[in-house]
């Protein structure tokens, strides 16, 4: 059964809204985001309703997303819902959200992260190392092929599409000896229980953004934007800020086989990032730095950087 969601003890006011409309696509997961932002904004006196809708990375099941046009695909059509006036609001998994918005949009809220970290789910295997040669793992994120092939280059890795569900679905008919999913998504929906073994961040570097939900608008949307600021927290903004500058100066697409995330040490934000080349070398290019960031331009600044030290490192392995 899903978990439910955790509500802060908050004052409620009274809304100088019209009702507040969410897009969201309509899977388990992304419905279970929704709600747990309409719970919040009702919790503070605002009138809410969902928008449910499909997507064409929905619909696009046979394909990997690298080839139909990356992820932006599951966000096209909510941002055409926030255009034409009948959404408000969008929900997003952030490491589903293309690093350079459509003009005219952003995002006002970047919410509290859950576990950043990749979950490995298997009903044969409790980790990776327990695999035999040659076991058969899914995933369709060049990300984890990349890691996963630095750790174990025997393994066969095969496409895995669909929503959470689909993908569990597909592993308990035995497609795969094991799947690699994020462990946030599992925890919403009161999945944990199928998760084997949590990777560390060391050997799993996570996607940027992982964990973490954002709420687009429009930038005209200036009360909603006021509206949204309770929701917000800093420090995730802050971080996934420095994860999504690495992505949008190294290309910012999700051909792109890149690893990045950073987390609070004290003041100092530590940032780590990697690349592999998903067709060849199964060495990681790796680069990382800590230094103060009390803002999102700041932490943006460590990003380019940190996407600068990997450009190095790949030029010199050419």
């Amino acid at each position: 059964m899903a978990s439910s969601p955790v509500l802060p003890q908050v004052s409620p006011v009274q809304s100088p809204l019209p009702p507040v409309v969410i897009a969201t696509r309509e899977s388990r997961l992304a419905l279970w985001q929704a709600e747990h932002v309409k719970a919040l904004l009702e919790a503070r006196g605002h009138a809410v309703r969902l928008l449910g809708m499909t997507t064409l990375g929905d619909q696009i099941l046979d394909r990997s997303l690298s080839k139909v046009g990356g992820k932006g695909l599951f966000v096209k059509e909510l941002e055409t819902a926030l255009l034409d006036g009948q959404a408000d609001i969008a929900v997003h998994s952030l490491k589903d959200v293309p690093m350079e918005l459509p003009e005219g949009f952003e995002l006002a809220c970047v919410m509290e992260r859950e576990d950043p970290r990749d979950a490995w789910v298997s009903s044969r295997y409790a980790n990776l190392s327990a695999l035999p040669q040659g076991a058969v793992v899914g995933t369709s994120s060049l990300r984890r092929v990349v890691l996963l092939r630095a750790q174990r280059p025997d393994l066969r890795i095969e496409p895995l599409r669909g929503n959470l569900d689909t993908r569990l679905r597909k592993l308990d008919e035995g497609q795969y000896d094991g799947i690699v999913l994020a462990a946030a998504g599992l925890k919403r929906l009161g999945l944990a229980d199928r998760v084997r073994h949590t990777f560390d961040t060391d050997t799993m570097l996570p996607a940027a953004g992982q964990g973490a939900l954002g709420i687009e608008i429009r930038s005209d949307r200036a009360d909603l934007r006021a509206a949204l600021a309770p929701l917000a927290h800093a420090p995730s903004w802050i971080a996934v800020s420095a994860e999504r500058a690495v992505s949008r100066a190294m290309g910012g697409s999700c051909s792109m086989p890149l690893a990045a995330h950073a987390r609070f040490d004290g003041h100092e934000l530590h940032l780590r990032a990697a690349w592999g080349d998903p067709e060849g070398d199964t060495a990681l290019v790796r680069a990382e730095w800590r230094e103060a960031a009390a803002d999102q331009a700041s932490a943006a600044r460590l990003g380019v950087q940190i996407a600068a030290q990997l450009q190095a490192g790949i030029a010199a392995r050419a």
